[in-house]
């Protein structure tokens, strides 16, 4: 099985993580408005970190796997050169 490109992942990653942050920033300001922020900090990482690893990011990743694997043209490694 071929690997992700790690480029990719990255910037699957954040496309996942920002509108997550959105949401869950939204959702929870009214509950937590007058919370200090190392707490409201704490309660979302609770929140956002096994959903993006159990849920978001198991979703996006088969949704995108051909994409993710596929050979991007950038690859410079000497393996990959012809005539090398």
């Amino acid at each position: 099985m071929t690997k992700p490109n790690r480029h990719k992942m990255a910037l699957l990653t954040w496309l996942v993580v920002y509108p997550m942050i959105t949401v869950l920033l939204a959702v929870l300001e009214p509950v937590l408005s007058n919370v200090a922020m190392p707490l409201r900090t704490l309660v979302l990482s609770l929140v956002m970190v096994p959903a993006l690893v159990y849920g978001a990011m198991p979703f996006a990743t088969a949704r995108l796997q051909a994409w993710l694997t596929a050979p991007s043209g950038l690859d410079h490694s000497p393996e990959k050169r012809p005539g090398i």
